[in-house]
């Protein structure tokens, strides 16, 4: 990914105020992109954006919730930080589900909330909440302005926060009065390098890299488990070495997903409780070490800490020291930047494997077989359930068809309902990298309209799919507005079922199938679509859905397809507690 060059410093000549100068840094910092909603309080920095020739596009949204998932999305495709604003109230409040999630998935978004003067707080204003408190514990570095000198530091600050390290999101309360405010332009500046992720990589010590060498040389039958952290890092080439010198298999977590490509011989696809399945499971059982990459080793990915076992030696590489002997015994720890540990864990594994003398482990596992395996069995029991004719549609269908249809380089992005485990499992990207995309850390609805809408803006020369259920579709369906107003040819597909079908899963196999108000009308979704001027169709035959998806991605706007799929709980779902 190219990083953007930032502007040069504000002359000394420039008049500046306050909602000036957020103009300025945000231009400074590299940003093209802003997703916003406008309100009383934004009135001043919506006119420095009409006034100032800074080169951002503004892209209105309908809910401050979907500016933030559009941001997040971007920021993913595009390695810049994401950013979002909205107004004070209530629009702070719908911001926050977006930033919570970027910051849970080390995703950088800057959120920018306007707010009450300075001078009214306290006094009962209409919109008056404490946003710096509100949004402390849930983003990586926060702040409320008191005063107009402070935003240049605010902004440095905040770049600096969410691309160093741990990436994560950040948060600008920015008062109305404060906007209005004059300061001395020679302080409007940013530092280079913040303005994409991750910046300032630190490398692990050499002495716990040659430990880890040392651990893999000798493991009979070791396995690489990714999570988001390889694809964020950039470290999918290095990876690809690492896996081929020692003949390992290579997991995923759902996030993790591109880490390797999904035909590569040594991908065995995602494990853990949504989208592991069986065949994959026993990748990770027969191992005799098993190395994290950019991972958490949470409850899904680790069956909730069943898988892999305990008496498994235990390697783990994360940017975050936190992250790493969290949830397992760590024989060795890699503190660092995924690229930069196992270039290192690279080259001396190179170093031990090539010794005059040097032998692997007797019976050694063959990873590529191990791996094989793994993806036929799945196959095996994907292949009939796609090519069934069965009505209600077989959401393996979708799946299938999109794994057949879809030109490379497509990005796919995945509410976490019906879609997520479904494409977790079976979609197969043909490269490594950003292709799959879904809000694994808090697992919000209507996150995939958004993030996609977002993902299209950051990397428009590619094709971008919103798969969602239809309960996700009535919490986001009014940025088809945006959608339509920006010409932006986003594909979107509906599994329409009529059931919050994680709930309805959850209760047929934990409570004895006492179903509760999880059930809704059928919304008629290619009929809305239309009426928002989106092109759409409405597939109900099983043998009538590759022409519409063909139709669909052949359209040059954007275009719906409405599925009536099956409910979840009746579906072969891989997620483990309905499997048995």
């Amino acid at each position: 990914m190219s990083n953007p060059t930032p502007a040069q410093p504000a002359t000394t000549t420039d008049t500046f105020n306050g909602a000036d100068a957020m103009v300025r840094m945000l231009q400074l910092n590299g940003v093209k992109h802003i997703f916003g909603l406008c309100g009383d309080t934004s009135l001043p920095f919506y006119d420095a954006m009409a006034r100032l020739d800074h080169g951002m596009d503004h892209i209105l949204t309908r809910d401050e919730r979907s500016a933030a998932y559009m941001a997040d999305g971007y920021a993913r495709v595009t390695g810049r930080v994401g950013v979002c604003e909205g107004p004070s109230g209530g629009g702070a409040t719908y911001l926050l589900p977006g930033l919570v999630e970027a910051n849970e998935s080390s995703i950088p978004v800057l959120g920018i909330t306007s707010d009450v003067s300075v001078g009214s707080r306290g006094k009962f204003p209409l919109t008056e909440l404490d946003q710096q408190a509100l949004y402390k514990p849930l983003t990586k570095w926060n702040t409320t302005i008191d005063r107009v000198d402070q935003i240049p530091g605010a902004v440095r600050s905040a770049f600096r926060a969410m691309t160093t390290g741990r990436p994560g999101a950040a948060h600008i309360c920015l008062p109305y009065d404060v906007q209005k405010h004059s300061l001395d332009p020679a302080d409007v500046w940013a530092q280079p390098g913040h303005g994409h992720f991750p910046a300032y990589r630190s490398a692990p010590d050499p002495v716990e890299v040659e430990k880890a060498a040392e651990r893999l040389a000798a493991a009979r039958a070791p396995v690489i488990i990714c999570g988001g952290g390889v694809v964020i890092a950039g470290a999918c080439e290095a990876l690809d070495a690492l896996a081929t010198q020692l003949n390992a298999p290579v997991c995923t977590t759902v996030s993790g997903q591109g880490s390797l490509a999904d035909n590569h011989p040594l991908n065995a696809g995602v494990v853990g409780t949504n989208g592991g399945v069986p065949s994959t499971r026993a990748v990770v059982a027969q191992a005799d070490l098993v190395l994290f990459i950019g991972c958490r080793a949470g409850s899904t990915t680790t069956e909730h800490w069943h898988m892999p076992a305990r008496n498994v030696q235990i390697l783990h590489i994360d940017v975050d020291a936190m992250t790493i002997g969290t949830n397992y015994r760590t024989d060795v720890a890699l503190v660092g930047d995924a690229r930069l540990a196992i270039e290192a864990l690279n080259t001396a594994l190179h170093g031990m494997l090539n010794q005059p003398g040097h032998k692997r482990p007797a019976e050694l596992a063959d990873g590529r077989a191990l791996a094989a395996r793994a993806r036929s069995e799945k196959q095996a029991f994907f292949a009939p359930l796609a090519a069934s004719l069965a009505t209600p549609i077989k959401p393996e269908r979708v799946v299938d068809a999109l794994n057949r249809l879809l030109p490379a380089r497509a990005i796919v992005v995945a509410d976490p309902g019906t879609p997520c485990p479904y494409f977790s499992a079976y979609f197969n990207a043909p490269q490594s990298g950003r292709h799959f995309i879904t809000n694994r850390a808090h697992g919000a609805l209507g996150y995939s309209m958004s993030a996609a809408f977002g993902a299209a803006i950051g990397q428009p020369d590619s094709v971008v799919v919103s798969v969602m259920g239809d309960g996700s579709f009535g919490f986001t369906c009014g940025e088809l507005e945006t959608i339509v107003r920006r010409n932006v040819p986003l594909k979107m597909i509906v599994f329409s079922n009529a059931v919050y079908g994680w709930i309805k899963a959850s209760q047929k196999t934990g409570y004895d199938q006492r179903y509760f108000s999880v059930d809704f009308n059928r919304t008629q979704h290619a009929r809305v679509a239309e009426a928002f001027g989106v092109k759409a169709w409405r597939v109900e035959n099983p043998a009538d859905l590759d022409a519409a998806l063909k139709a669909a991605l052949m359209h040059d706007g954007p275009a719906l397809v409405d599925v009536i799929s099956q409910e979840l709980q009746d579906t072969a779902v891989p997620v483990s507690q309905w499997m048995g």
